[in-house]
């Protein structure tokens, strides 16, 4: 999943950026309205983490336009505007959760996810394809009961194919959600972050294929027998 980050404080964000991708997340960092914006206009985002005292103006002030934009994404505020009528206000914007600095790194991966339970709405059940199992709640990964542990890339890769099993997923929307907008794509990474899954899975024995749309994208589905 592709994560929006709004935060002007570098170190701030670097560590952000880095939590967020140990958990499989792709962070997209910005450190201005003017260059978030940009980046809502460009790209699909499931999450977005907004700070509130930035250069050119209150994080708030984009919360308007994202819901206009991307009505399905999740909003924290993570600022150091603490007050009671502060959190109210962000809260009466539209943001999902309110989380004041300094921030526990493990609260907020709390946070995060439970946010997204909500924007699942009632919590549904694991996606099972094969002895391949998804949780897209938790966006956790089993093979036969077993936790399977992937690259962040590849999470990513897999959670969109899951969401689409059965389905020809186009290449273009698998590079806007495994790769950031600051990743060097290379023509052939998405080729080769497939094959590295494919084997993954197999080595794994989840009893799933990715076929191949050739020039087109990829289709996840159960191994035939």
């Amino acid at each position: 999943m592709r994560v929006l980050l709004v935060e002007d404080e570098t170190e701030m964000a670097h560590a952000l950026a880095l939590r967020l991708g140990r958990s499989g997340f792709i962070a997209d960092h910005v450190g201005a309205l003017v260059d978030a914006r940009e980046a809502l206009a460009c790209h699909r985002y499931g999450l977005a983490i907004l700070d509130r005292r930035l250069p050119d103006g209150d994080g708030l002030e984009l919360l308007p336009e994202l819901r206009r934009l991307q009505p399905d994404a999740r909003i924290l505020i993570l600022t150091a505007c603490e007050a009671v009528s502060e959190r109210v206000s962000g809260l009466d914007a539209g943001a999902d959760d309110y989380l004041a600095k300094p921030v526990d790194f493990d609260e907020l991966m709390a946070r995060v996810r439970a946010c997204l339970r909500r924007a699942l709405g009632a919590v549904a059940p694991p996606v099972v394809i094969g002895r391949l199992s998804f949780d897209l709640a938790a966006r956790e990964v089993f093979v036969d009961g077993a936790p399977a542990v992937l690259h962040r890339r590849e999470l990513a890769l897999l959670e969109t194919l899951v969401r689409s099993a059965g389905r020809i997923v186009l290449r273009a929307r698998l590079v806007e959600e495994v790769y950031g907008f600051d990743d060097n794509v290379d023509v052939n990474a998405l080729n080769i972050l497939v094959s590295r899954l494919r084997k993954r899975l197999g080595d794994l024995g989840a009893e799933v294929e990715i076929h191949s749309a050739r020039g087109i994208g990829y289709m996840l589905a159960r191994a035939s027998s």
